[in-house]
């Protein structure tokens, strides 16, 4: 595991998030995954993906502003600052900048997401 390797993961997560790539989805995320939302709600790998196929939310665009990546054996955990613009099922405008902490791990040879915490940034 090297920090271009993270990089690159970090990038396929976002471009699925963007196109509602369910499949990519559910190789990036881990059965296990722990995910708390910016609601302080803990979401699981199937609700989240469900959000996706669903298009329950629709995200139209994600800004990188910031991102920094730690190593550690088969563990990275990565902070991302992010500009996010989309929609809600329910035609309501979302956006705003947040705060991503992630721990991706190594699983056979590929990383995938077994923790997540987002924030509001300010």
């Amino acid at each position: 595991m090297n920090q271009a390797g993270v990089i690159e993961y970090e990038e396929m997560l976002r471009s699925a998030m963007l196109s509602n790539n369910v499949e990519l989805l559910e190789e990036l995320l881990s059965d296990e995954l722990i995910f708390v939302n910016h609601l302080g709600q803990w979401v699981s790998k199937e609700q989240d993906i469900n959000a996706h196929r669903s298009k329950s939310l629709d995200i139209a665009g994600i800004e990188v502003l910031e991102q920094e990546i730690k190593l550690f054996q088969e563990l990275a955990v990565t902070v991302t600052k992010i500009a996010l613009n989309g929609s809600l099922a329910t035609g309501e405008s979302i956006g705003g900048e947040y705060s991503y902490t992630r721990v991706w791990k190594d699983v056979e040879g590929k990383l995938k997401v077994v923790s997540c915490h987002c924030s509001s940034s300010v």
